[in-house]
């Protein structure tokens, strides 16, 4: 059977755990002790209870007879270098990682670093962990998979395959720079303002918030395009990126995104992942950026309100 290592025991990586476990060998990391028990709630709402190999880092070194066919990393954005570097002595360099964050900050990073083929996801399974340290999976989605240097094909189909034998829905793409970079102009418009305001996503749509996200917008449209990224659905520039945000906030209008969720636990954001690319990109093309530089100025006060020592 093939091995796989999930790096991360966030909500994504549970429920890979979860998803994997009937077809392969599966241990899942992090850096405390994990219960071998995991149980996830379906979308249907069955509950199903799971005994998971699970490790902490620190174990890894007694690990070396389990070493796995592919490594996903599901930390946050900002954690995924620290992350890998935390076990890369124990891999070989040949290893495939596949990067499951958000935004578009690790995944050049660490497909320039590491020697081995680095793969890129990026999914719309929605899944939370509850209180009691349950998965809920609570959405289903689409999960599009591909390498930013179009190197790993067959490596990418087949990871493919066994994702859609578990029952997840996933395709293999040769455009997951342009992917990434979409599904990013869409976070950058929807998570900096509703964990800003403590509001649902489709809050968004009133007249308090829409004139922001429709800045916001504005923005990301001249940076992508910069950037050679085609506006999606086949549409022609702004009109085009604004019909996906706000089909986006009418989908998801019930949910509570990510970094609201950071913030209400008081957490760091994803800010630099999110935000980060895009102001980086503005000025490496000469383009205004104020809009976004504001969010990221209020996003960085807010995370420093509860992290910095009082």
């Amino acid at each position: 059977m093939t091995s796989h290592w999930i790096l991360g025991p966030g909500a994504i990586g549970r429920l890979l755990a979860h998803s994997f476990s009937s077809l392969a060998t599966v241990t899942l990391i992090g850096r405390r002790s994990l219960p071998e028990r995991q149980t996830l709630s379906t979308p249907e709402g069955e509950i199903q209870a799971r005994l998971l190999k699970t490790r902490p880092v620190a174990d890894l070194p007694f690990a070396a007879n389990e070493l796995p066919a592919f490594v996903h990393i599901t930390t946050k954005a900002m954690a995924a270098e620290a992350a890998l570097e935390s076990i890369a002595d124990y891999l070989p360099p040949t290893t495939p990682l596949v990067l499951w964050q958000n935004g578009y900050w690790a995944q050049p990073r660490i497909t320039q670093a590491w020697p081995g083929p680095v793969l890129c996801a990026t999914t719309t399974e929605g899944a939370y962990l509850t209180e009691g340290d349950e998965v809920v999976h609570a959405g289903r989605g689409h999960t599009f998979i591909g390498d930013l240097h179009h190197q790993h094909r067959s490596l990418t189909e087949a990871l493919v395959q066994t994702l859609s034998t578990t029952g997840l829905t996933a395709t293999a793409v040769n455009d997951i720079r342009a992917r990434l970079w979409q599904k990013l102009a869409v976070n950058a418009a929807v998570n900096p303002l509703v964990a800003l305001h403590g509001v649902r996503n489709g809050e968004l749509r009133g007249a308090q918030y829409s004139g922001r996200v429709e800045s916001v917008i504005t923005e990301v449209a001249m940076i992508l395009q910069a950037e050679s990224i085609q506006s999606p659905n086949a549409g022609q520039g702004d009109a085009a990126w604004r019909a996906l945000v706000w089909q986006v906030v009418d989908n998801t209008a019930g949910n509570k995104a990510s970094m609201l969720q950071d913030v209400e636990a008081q957490r760091p954001t994803e800010r630099g992942a999110i935000l980060g690319p895009l102001i980086e990109s503005a000025k490496h093309h000469g383009l205004p950026c104020e809009v976004l530089q504001a969010l990221d100025a209020e996003l960085a006060a807010l995370e420093a309100s509860y992290l910095s020592p009082h």
